[in-house]
């Protein structure tokens, strides 16, 4: 009698243990999915919602620049009882249309140049305006169709055996081709970002033969840099697709 009772208290221990183990275990699962559910709509919600944000900040803040300089009477508000976001920003891309197009004509281009030339007479906004200029003027340069788009290399820096990711912004041209530093004449002009920071980095003027160029697009380069690699592109699976339009 005595044995079967200590038989059946540890059987009931055991079991008694093992329904506690495979509790644990259900919630422990449960709480794993309800965190990936949570990750999972961060993810889905996040960029979403800062990107609405970002873009209604921009549609406001051009409307709160240009909406003052039209007359009342030519505003949506002076027929409508509720404003009108984006008015602002529409009348704008208007106008500088219209400036575009009075650029093209020989009017046009006669009072930007003479608008040009008294610019140039003020010491320090001549710098200013030049440095500006440049930088739309390459902007707008970057954004045409028949631009070929940037492409990524890897250059060993700062030390042998290290590489970097690099951007091949172009080929040395002019005074930096004729100068030849090193020697080498066939040289190429790269930027290669700062980590977190990507609008910081350095422009490099390097051999051709020492930048591996990649495969890799400048939307993945940039991924890949901003999270310090915790990003990495899905490299197969674009040859599979490339495979499968090229087969169609």
């Amino acid at each position: 009698m005595g044995g079967s009772e200590r038989g059946s208290g540890k059987s009931a221990t055991g079991s008694s243990h093992t329904d506690a183990g495979s509790m644990a275990a259900h919630y422990w699962g449960l709480g794993a999915r309800l965190r990936n559910y949570f990750l999972t709509g961060l993810v889905i919600v996040g960029p979403v919602t800062i990107t609405l944000y970002l873009v209604w900040w921009f549609v406001s803040y051009v409307d709160q620049w240009v909406k003052p300089l039209v007359p009342r009477m030519y505003t949506p508000e002076n027929y409508l009882p509720f404003a009108v976001p984006g008015f602002g920003l529409l009348l704008s891309i208007i106008v500088l249309t219209l400036i575009g197009a009075l650029a093209a004509n020989l009017i046009g281009r006669t009072l930007i140049t003479s608008s040009e030339m008294f610019l140039d007479r003020m010491p320090i906004v001549r710098n200013l305006y030049r440095g500006l200029k440049q930088m739309f003027e390459s902007v707008a340069a970057a954004a045409q169709p028949q631009r070929q788009l940037v492409k990524v290399g890897l250059m060993e820096f700062p030390s042998k055996g290290i590489w970097s990711l690099v951007y091949i912004t172009g080929e040395a041209t002019g005074e930096l081709e004729a100068l030849a530093p090193g020697g080498e004449r066939d040289n190429l002009l790269v930027w290669m970002p700062t980590g977190f920071m990507p609008p910081t980095g350095f422009v490099c003027l390097v051999p051709r033969k020492d930048v591996v160029p990649l495969k890799m697009s400048g939307e993945d380069a940039a991924k890949l840099v901003m999270t310090a690699g915790l990003v990495m592109p899905d490299y197969q699976k674009k040859l599979q697709e490339l495979a499968a339009g090229a087969v169609t």
